[in-house]
């Protein structure tokens, strides 16, 4: 992206987050999609590019065909796990900024507990797994929890995070759940105690400390941030947007140090450079965790903290809403819903534009810090900021 600023989401939408449906995943990303449309105030004919998700197994050809689009220009498929959502956000912007679109559509989510449901071995499989298929699921190695908590251990034994740390993460994210209708557990609170003796699914983490196995869609509208002004939807303006890959991709026997977040560090030091801002400038910050460790891992990646200290940060109640740095006041994937990392953007806009419930709104929020992680420490990071 050349400048940041230039863009901006103009539309957002996301289908009921549930346990449960009959709709097949396309059904839920083409109505994702068209509600963000329309909350763009735009219609079908208006989109000239499609960035479908992998990980659902989406393809350009299938809004082509069911959305009636003419002349789509513009159709890449980000191939970075979860971290692939903000990934495509970025190439929306380049491609905006190049003349090469001029609107684009952003879609993302899955049937994650009635379809493509990693617990049962059903996710979509990417190319890039191919290494870790074959070298190390042969020895047990094979799903996302035990990749984590792996790093999540390295953490324990380096900086002495405890189990009870990583449920404070949980049991925020349950308390800002429980202020918001559309999460999955509103209505259910959860306490320290109900996490402490929550089943162990893979050491360290319990069962409250995964995310949840949801069906669900959103979908995005990017176009220029002019263009945006003129529909009435300018207050959501990208500032800043970054991307960093593992090394070694998705493998953890080959990485240096798993109990450290590199990517996401660089993917940040590239976002905020672009915005121009620090990460003390953040008003919020949503963090798309498939585990609970993931936010104290991400926390520190960032520059909130130094390595070591994201545990007691969060015990100390430092991501509460009403605290120093709200952390995920929709609930998160651990609470509100894991859709693919997409609920985190759209309540990103709805914090920018006030319209998400009165008791979580973050107060005079005015920039808004958006983390993705995918395919094993790969990282991306985005930067948006209130416009007019």
């Amino acid at each position: 992206m050349s400048r940041a600023g230039t863009c901006a989401i103009a539309g957002i939408a996301n289908t009921p987050y549930t346990r449960g449906t009959d709709k097949s995943t396309l059904d839920l990303h083409l109505e994702a999609s068209l509600a963000a449309l329309a909350d763009a105030g735009l219609t079908p004919a208006d989109v000239d590019g499609v960035l479908p998700s992998a990980s659902a197994g989406r393809t350009a050809e299938d809004f082509i065909l069911n959305l009636g689009l003419r002349d789509l220009a513009f159709a890449p498929t980000a191939h970075m796990g979860g971290a692939s959502l903000i990934s495509s956000i970025q190439n929306a912007c380049l491609a905006i900024d190049a003349g090469v679109a001029s609107c684009v559509l952003v879609p993302a989510g899955r049937r994650g507990y009635s379809g493509e449901r990693i617990s049962a071995g059903r996710g979509v499989m990417e190319p890039i797994m191919s290494t870790l298929v074959e070298f190390e699921a042969p020895y047990g190695n094979v799903g996302a929890a035990q990749w984590f908590a792996q790093a999540a251990q390295r953490h324990m034994h380096e900086y002495g995070t405890t189990s009870e740390q990583l449920g404070h993460v949980a049991v925020t994210c349950r308390a800002h759940a429980n202020l918001n209708p559309q999460a999955l557990m509103y209505g259910k609170p959860m306490t320290l105690a109900d996490h402490q003796a929550s089943r162990m699914i893979t050491t360290p983490f319990r069962l409250l400390d995964c995310s949840l196995e949801s069906d669900g869609a959103g979908a995005l509208v990017i176009t220029s941030a002019d263009r945006a002004r003129s529909l009435g939807r300018g207050d959501a303006l990208i500032a800043g947007v970054g991307e960093a890959h593992s090394s070694a991709p998705t493998s953890i026997t080959q990485k240096p140090d798993v109990a450290v977040v590199r990517s996401l560090q660089v993917a940040a030091a590239r976002a905020f450079a672009m915005a121009g801002i620090t990460v003390a400038e953040a008003d919020t910050v949503l963090i798309h965790e498939g585990f609970s460790w993931y936010v104290i891992a991400a926390l520190e990646a960032l520059g909130v903290v130094k390595p070591g200290e994201g545990g007691p940060f969060v015990a100390d109640g430092n991501i509460r809403l009403g605290g120093p740095l709200p952390v995920n006041p929709h609930g998160g994937a651990l609470s509100e819903g894991h859709v693919s990392g997409v609920n985190h953007v759209i309540e990103g806009v709805r914090q920018l534009r006030r319209t998400v419930e009165p008791a979580r709104q973050v107060p005079d929020c005015a920039t808004v810090v958006v983390v993705n992680e995918g395919n094993f420490f790969d990282g991306t990071v985005l930067v948006l900021e209130k416009g007019q």
